[in-house]
């Protein structure tokens, strides 16, 4: 029976209210990382930081809200995930007001730290509660029309972040979030059914939990300071060694602990496990785009940060349109020739990429955006619903964790490629300075020099497009048999 505002809502399926929930906090934070990344030359001034200390401003949340999901999915499992899931609310709001009151540059990486805590939070129950509610022949549907939020965000981002910018402090692009914050919570709190359990009376594993933190943590630690310190230096390469002593440790230990914070046996189901490693590799190859084209846009064309951001728009609005309608043919039809396809049609923009010249007409690039945008939206929701259709339903947070994990890190990794191509092909100050919005003049010399090292970015993208793709095929077909007999199950008063 429903309960508090849900009972009230009379016509309105509880499945479509779960939706609605999801979508407010995926638009906040999707939003939000757009947002900041145009703010940051305001606040290297504001809060006198220096380029290092901007940089993580950003990394923070990344870093913080990865290593953290797979823990948090697990604690879902065994303590219910509407709980958590409105808890992140209130955690990303909490986080927005500390960012838009900080004094210094370390009240802002710390604050940011919070936001990331929260919007693991969100992130890591979000699928598994539209798993839970929507029926098997639906999921797909659900997931692309809450991708339309994170598509929105791309858009609505620069555009927001711009008339902010422009008419207030930098301070207001945190405090924007505290509005949202609110409805979101207290709507969560009204409307969502807190549900039993799936993994009730089950102990944590908190050595497991703990390696797998600590070694996905060295791990982003070397990828993101190896830019600055060298991949070979004693400290990049003492940090590669502890990721590897951590995971070492936290294979053995999931092998043998009773209820491993990574149910292992996950991966044995072909569709999950390619569908996972599919997601990894397509956010290895793609993350790193937007960040190179913005780079191109400003070093190589001149175009002010803004203006930049607000031309990689055709990629999100492309994406807009076409996930709710891939994920409802991967209903139909299964998620391996929808999702194969959109990764083929992105390896097909990063070729086009690799054609990129210094003065390449905008509607070139436009289109290669575009393309970009059609295979992401195809990709997407149907490669997320075959994972989660795939997982046993007392492993739903855990299942959607480990999804959430390999994707970040993938993108995480691609921005590190990202970093280094800029870092091995332009001047450092200058790279740091594209970094932050910050424009600079460049002769033709170190223009060439940076398109054929982005052209190598593009070259290796592809690479890892067509593994992705390959991922996304051998995975099979979903067994239709079964999601049919699971909606006819559903059905039944």
């Amino acid at each position: 029976m429903q309960t508090g505002l849900g009972a009230r809502l009379g016509n309105i399926e509880y499945k479509w209210i779960v939706l609605s929930v999801t979508t407010i906090g995926a638009l906040m934070a999707a939003i939000d990382g757009n947002i900041v990344i145009l703010a940051l030359p305001d606040m290297m001034v504001s809060l006198h930081a220096d380029l290092v200390q901007m940089i993580w401003v950003i990394m923070s949340y990344i870093l913080i809200s990865t290593v953290i999901l797979l823990t948090l999915g697990r604690i879902a499992d065994m303590l219910g995930r509407v709980r958590m899931y409105n808890l992140g609310f209130v955690t990303f709001t909490v986080g927005s007001v500390l960012c838009g009151v900080s004094q210094n540059a370390m009240q802002l990486i710390l604050a940011r730290m919070v936001q990331g805590g929260g919007g693991a939070m969100m992130v890591v129950n979000s699928a598994a509660l539209l798993t839970e509610v929507f029926p098997p022949n639906e999921r797909g549907r659900a997931l692309g029309i809450n991708g339309i939020t994170f598509a929105a965000g791309g858009v609505l981002g620069p555009v927001l972040g711009g008339l902010i910018l422009a008419a207030s402090s930098w301070r207001w692009i945190f405090f924007i979030n505290v509005p949202i914050g609110i409805l979101g919570t207290v709507w969560g709190y009204r409307a969502l059914r807190r549900l039993p359990p799936q993994s009730r009376g089950e102990r944590f594993d908190a050595v497991g939990a703990g390696a797998f933190s600590l070694g996905l943590l060295a791990l982003l630690a070397a990828l993101t300071l190896g830019i600055n310190a060298g991949w070979a230096s004693a400290p990049i390469l003492g940090l590669f060694g502890l990721f590897l002593a951590m995971l070492f440790l936290f294979l053995r230990q999931e092998r043998r602990t009773a209820n491993p914070v990574l149910d292992l046996t996950l991966f044995r189901n072909r569709v999950y496990g390619f569908s996972t490693l599919a997601a990894m590799m397509q956010s290895l190859a793609m993350f790193a785009v937007s960040f190179l084209i913005v780079f191109y846009l400003q070093a190589v064309r001149g175009y002010d940060p803004l203006r930049a951001a607000l031309l990689l728009i055709p990629m999100p609005l492309v994406m807009a349109v076409v996930a709710p309608m891939s994920g409802m043919v991967a209903d139909r039809v299964g998620a391996r020739a929808p999702a194969t396809i959109g990764v083929l049609i992105q390896g097909g923009a990063l070729f086009w990429f690799t054609l990129l010249r210094p003065d390449t007409p905008y509607q070139s690039i436009a289109l290669g955006l575009a393309l970009m945008g059609l295979g992401g939206g195809m990709f997407f929701s149907p490669n997320t619903s075959a994972a989660m259709n795939a997982a046993p339903k007392n492993r739903l947070g855990v299942a959607s964790a480990a999804l959430a994990t390999l994707r970040q890190t993938g993108m995480v990794t691609s921005l590190a490629l990202a970093m280094a191509v800029a870092a091995g092909s332009l001047p450092r100050e200058d790279m740091m300075k594209l970094f932050v919005g910050t424009n600079i003049a460049m002769g033709s010399a170190s223009m060439q020099s940076f398109v054929v090292g982005m052209r190598g970015a593009f070259v290796v993208s592809l690479a890892l497009s067509l593994v992705a793709a390959l991922f996304s095929f051998v995975r099979g077909s979903e067994d239709r048999s079964l999601l049919a007999a699971a909606l006819c199950e559903e059905r039944i008063p």
